[in-house]
């Protein structure tokens, strides 16, 4: 079975959606083998170096008081406990372009690392309060998920994978994802959002009844 986990690495519902997803497949066991492959979507790629403060991006975007965003947040840290995700609030203050962690994560889907990578990114921005748009930390980042942290620094310098990047990103808004996380089993099916673990058991177990 083939997954598409379409997402962004300053998405909460997608580390919410990636561990719900992982736990069904868990439940389901080895006798449906499963391939997910990261695929990138920036929900801010215009974000400037030094990003933003997470309350006043998030009253701005959507329109929404500063109140309701605390709201927000505890719900989302609330549900984050609920597939074992950490959300600490407190540590997560700004929101920062990540389209340098989408090229890492295209490298290291190169060298069969990408959700050893992709975890330690989530880890990193929203347990930590890390910025995943400092080269410095995605370096690190790298090493910790068993990739080269040398060639991971020369990636990072030389801008390599962007076109890829930029061109998967468009492949999917094309296909008309427009909000994460998406994801498309066998290229067919798309579930979207952070959504309960019983909900993706279920739509695993029945596509894998239809192959």
């Amino acid at each position: 079975m083939k997954i598409d986990f379409v997402s962004d690495v300053s998405c909460p519902w997608c580390a919410i959606g990636l561990n719900a997803l992982e736990e069904a497949i868990e439940r389901i066991g080895p006798s449906v083998p499963v391939e997910i492959h990261f695929q990138p979507f920036e929900l801010n790629p215009d974000m400037p170096a030094g990003g933003q403060d997470i309350t006043e991006h998030l009253v701005q975007k959507y329109g929404i008081t500063a109140q309701q965003a605390d709201s927000n947040r505890e719900a989302i840290r609330q549900r984050g406990q609920q597939v074992h995700f950490d959300f600490n609030m407190a540590a997560r203050g700004r929101i920062y372009n990540t389209f340098d962690a989408h090229r890492l994560l295209h490298w290291a889907w190169l060298q069969g690392r990408q959700r050893a990578l992709k975890h330690a990114l989530f880890t990193a921005y929203f347990t930590n309060g890390l910025d995943p748009s400092d080269h410095e930390v995605l370096v690190q980042l790298a090493g910790q998920a068993g990739l080269d942290a040398a060639e991971a620094r020369r990636v990072l310098d030389d801008g390599r994978f962007a076109q890829d990047v930029r061109e998967h990103e468009q492949f999917y808004a094309q296909q008309g994802i427009r909000s994460v996380p998406s994801v498309i089993i066998n290229d067919r099916h798309l579930i979207q959002g952070g959504q309960p673990v019983e909900l993706f058991e279920q739509a695993l177990r029945q596509i894998a009844a239809e192959v």
